[in-house]
């Protein structure tokens, strides 16, 4: 059944539509044949996704061979044809190009795909690309195979019967590899990393893209426990996670025990790994892309990039300005089934800026032809290397403030400015954020009270609305101890003015329990830096529900942590008598009680001098 040489003459006619496998599976000797032996062909419509070659047949010297139409632009022949006019681009989900396929949209005349050898009982596997292939090979009236013995044979939807074959061409040639990314030296990936594996708990499920930021990621969740793949593409590192037992699916909601996927690219240790592999499974885009089968996976935690976010959480991914650059790829779908999931958590990861960090990546407005592949309300979460900005539920106020908050220190004044201008964020916030380097590399601290987790971070301005509930969430009698009064009001002005602070000189922190994007503040503690006495005065308070676990104890040791940092001399309270378990917090943090002008008050001062001797 074997052909040594094919006839395209009598396989292909001048102007059909033909598809090429993708990724891994892309069969280049297969279509060097063709190129070789087209005689009198011309006008044959390539369309393709992403593949691991060179994509020669894009090129100028083949225009009148084929034109190109690709799902997704990947390698620069590809993207120079695009750009240039010579080739064109197709934006859509994944999940729906087998449906272009098989409704007519696109109809096939052929496909040109890679498989194994047949077994015993006559199956090809697709092996490393399932994704569109499978709908290709179904859809096409002709399939052309290469059959590379070095081709895996993996398991789930991954077969073809030698009879849904119409053509055969043996030909055995190693599967192109993609190095893996190097970290070395790039703080601000590892640091993207690190954010993205905090928003990862134990026992999600994971989908990941390609590229540095996801290898980051998956590098920095070696201590995690129990995570599943559910993911269009695997890699090196998925591997590498599965033979330490990270990643063993154990705890999947649907098809548990094993990894879903529909390709990988990666090395031939991958390539192996996968070969006769019963614990990964090979499915077809239109399965493992769907929103709906997403959204089965609990807690599916969906990881992936961008080229610029602006203030209301616009995504572009596809295009830089004009010029387009890659495509939509799974991104809206996983998108959208993480946000289903129970638990879940759709991410985009980008660096703050461009690599010469000249030009910021969080911007107030798309760059003029820059179009948006994921829209505001898809995504939850944008991380930076300066932190994670928080999205759901948010309004366009709160949402343009996280970002902000994420964005490089040197563009966050422009950007509020530039928000302000349209009123997204009232003319009263004036403070742009600034971090506090003092409470380490990730900005904040988790704390473990009573078996119930909590972080301790900074007041973000974004925290307006909850430091107002916070508010009017106290009794009278905390109102009074804390305030010596009991104010009747927290207006948004007011508020907004509390969270907008300084912190390169005063201190806002907070403690809050965040499930989620549900976030409540459960304490607050601030200094305000007395500049003429090289000193600063304290003030604490704590959610009723809370007072009397520490949580005031362990703001007030924080703080006198970063004031000796900064070199202060003293810190300073001004406590009311009557407010006894507020006078044990300070003295039990060194704080000695002097004599005080203020009828009913303690003043109670720290020298911080004098502890340092």
């Amino acid at each position: 059944m074997t052909k040594t040489k094919l006839d395209w003459s009598k396989i292909l006619k001048s102007g059909q539509r033909i598809f090429i496998g993708s990724h891994a599976a892309v069969p280049t000797a297969l279509i060097d044949d063709l190129i070789e032996n087209a005689k009198n062909l011309h006008d044959i419509e390539i369309v393709q996704l992403m593949t691991l070659s060179d994509n020669k047949w894009a090129g100028p010297q083949y225009q009148q061979l084929f034109k190109v139409n690709t799902f997704f632009i990947g390698g620069d022949t590809v993207r120079t044809a695009v750009n240039e006019g010579r080739a064109d681009y197709t934006p859509s989900f994944i999940s729906d190009i087998p449906n272009l396929f098989s409704n007519g949209i696109l109809p096939l005349d052929a496909a040109l795909i890679m498989v194994s050898p047949a077994d015993k009982y006559g199956y090809h596997s697709m092996g490393v690309s399932v994704d569109v292939v499978a709908a290709a090979a179904k859809s096409a009236n002709t399939v052309i195979a290469q059959v590379n013995p070095n081709m895996p044979v993996t398991y789930g939807q991954s077969f073809l019967h030698t009879n849904q074959i119409d053509h055969f061409w043996e030909h055995a040639a190693p599967l192109p590899e993609l190095p893996p990314p190097s970290l070395e030296n790039n703080k601000i990936i590892e640091r993207i990393g690190q954010y993205i594996a905090l928003l990862v708990e134990n026992g999600a499920t994971l989908q990941i893209g390609v590229g540095t930021i996801c290898a980051a990621a998956l590098r920095y969740l070696s201590n995690h426990k129990d995570l599943g793949i559910h993911s269009e593409l695997i890699t090196d590192d998925v591997m590498h996670l599965m033979l330490k037992g990270v990643i063993n699916n154990r705890k999947k909601t649907f098809h548990p025990n094993k990894i879903v996927t529909s390709f990988c690219m990666g090395s031939k240790a991958l390539y192996d790994f996968v070969d006769h592999n019963p614990h990964v499974g090979f499915y077809p885009s239109e399965y493992v892309n769907s929103p709906a089968n997403v959204a089965r996976n609990d807690k599916l935690v969906a990881i992936n990039s961008a080229i610029e976010v602006d203030l209301t959480g616009q995504i572009v991914s596809d295009s830089i300005g004009h010029q387009f650059y890659s495509g939509i790829g799974g991104q809206v779908d996983f998108s959208r089934g993480a946000s289903l999931s129970k638990g879940g958590k759709p991410v985009i990861a980008l660096p703050s800026t461009t690599e010469d960090g000249k030009v910021s990546r969080i911007v107030p407005f798309i760059r003029e032809g820059a179009g948006v592949v994921t829209t505001r309300g898809h995504v939850h979460y944008v991380v930076t290397e300066f932190g994670v900005a928080s999205l759901r539920g948010k309004s366009i106020r709160e949402r343009a403030l996280e970002l902000i908050r994420v964005a490089h220190p040197k563009f966050r004044s422009h950007l509020l400015q530039e928000v302000r201008k349209h009123y997204w964020v009232p003319n009263y916030q004036q403070q742009t954020p600034v971090d506090v380097p003092e409470l380490g590399d990730i900005g904040f601290k988790k704390l473990k009270i009573n078996n119930e987790s909590f972080d301790l971070r900074p007041l973000y301005p974004s925290d307006e609305r909850r430091l107002q509930e916070f508010f009017y969430s106290h009794t009278k009698e905390t109102l009074q101890l804390r305030y010596n009064a009991v104010p009747t009001n927290m207006t948004r002005e007011k508020s907004c003015n509390l969270v907008s602070v300084d912190q390169s000189k005063d201190l806002a922190l907070c403690i809050v329990r965040q499930k989620g994007s549900a976030v409540q503040i459960q304490a607050v503690g601030r200094y305000y830096f007395i500049e003429s006495q090289n000193s600063c005065e304290v003030a604490f308070v704590t959610r009723e529900k809370y007072q009397g676990r520490g949580m005031a104890g362990m703001l007030l040791d924080e703080m006198i942590r970063i004031a000796k940092e900064r070199k202060l001399d003293s810190m300073q309270a001004y406590v009311l008598a009557a407010n006894k378990p507020m006078l044990s917090v300070f003295e039990r943090g060194g704080f000695k009680r002097l004599p005080s002008e203020e009828p009913g008050d303690v003043l109670l001062k720290l020298d911080l001098n004098e502890d340092a001797d």
